[in-house]
């Protein structure tokens, strides 16, 4: 992409995402994702009730009363977006590829965690770890993020979410919010190594799909190609059979991943590329809330 066109998209893609993280999500992100941890906030007079475990030994011997410690919840996140970058994001039927759907998420949860005072960091993966972009803050490193998001280019082409997982688990030592964002089109098995993330960090999975995924059209005899392998095939779409042998294949890979997410206690939500990914997201925030 030239440089004054990627600007003029990276532009785009920030007014549009910033203003729907200000404007919409200030609150429902802020209550969605607290901090995990307690930091020390100050010492005051023991009162009834308080927990002994908390008396400050030290300033309780300096005033000969009881004092206890007061925490308070840290604020400050840790937010890891994972992006897949796999070959099949190239795909879309109707207004918008799910690459430039998951752009635009990725971007809005970035300027989100920008307001709300956290880190946001970036995992590009494939089949093997793309790019790993640091957590940082401030308003020149969102901008970094968007560029890559709309520009990036990886090696490789098929996906293995188990591997980005287990790069995040290692990665990030300090307990973070993890948006996992994917279509989940992965022919390996990774429930484990979700379940391991989300037992360090708290990994939130965002699947983005076409429509045209879920079922083949009746169109006759098609050519069709696999965008992470190459391999091409020739299918009649006019049989019954072969339209429902595909359906059936889409409705099984639904249910293994809802239950891979389920085994693992990974909040998710599907989102299609026609749908409005606002108030998904929305319904995503309000049910952990």
């Amino acid at each position: 992409m030239e440089t004054s066109e990627l600007l003029k998209k990276v532009r785009q893609i920030e007014i549009k995402t910033r203003g729907l993280s200000r404007n919409i999500f200030a609150g429902q992100y802020h209550s969605a994702f607290k901090g995990r941890g307690m930091a020390f906030s100050e010492v005051r007079e023991y009162q009834f009730g308080d927990d002994i475990r908390d008396i400050d030994w030290n300033v309780t011997a300096r005033y000969i009363r009881p004092y206890v410690k007061v925490f308070e919840e840290e604020r400050e996140l840790t937010v890891m977006l994972l992006i897949d970058v796999s070959g099949s994001k190239d795909f879309g039927t109707v207004s918008r590829m799910k690459k430039e759907v998951i752009t635009e998420i990725a971007a809005t949860l970035a300027f989100s965690a920008i307001q709300n005072n956290d880190k946001i960091g970036v995992i590009f993966f494939s089949d093997q770890i793309e790019k790993f972009i640091p957590p940082q803050k401030g308003k020149r490193h969102i901008l970094y993020i968007i560029r890559e998001l709309i520009d990036f280019q990886p090696e490789h082409k098929q996906t293995d979410l188990g591997q980005a997982l287990k790069y995040l688990t290692n990665a990030i030592k300090k307990r973070c919010t993890a948006f996992l964002i994917s279509d989940f089109i992965d022919k390996g098995n990774y429930q484990e190594a979700l379940t391991i993330a989300n037992r360090k960090h708290d990994v939130v999975a965002i699947q983005v799909y076409d429509h045209r995924e879920t079922e083949l059209p009746n169109v006759g005899l098609m050519k069709i190609k696999d965008a992470e392998t190459g391999k091409e095939r020739w299918i009649d779409s006019s049989s019954n059979k072969v339209r429902e042998l595909y359906k059936t294949w889409w409705e099984e890979r639904q249910s293994d991943m809802n239950k891979a997410f389920n085994k693992s206690r990974v909040d998710a939500v599907s989102i299609r590329t026609e749908d409005d990914y606002v108030k998904a997201l929305i319904a995503l925030f309000d049910k952990r809330n």
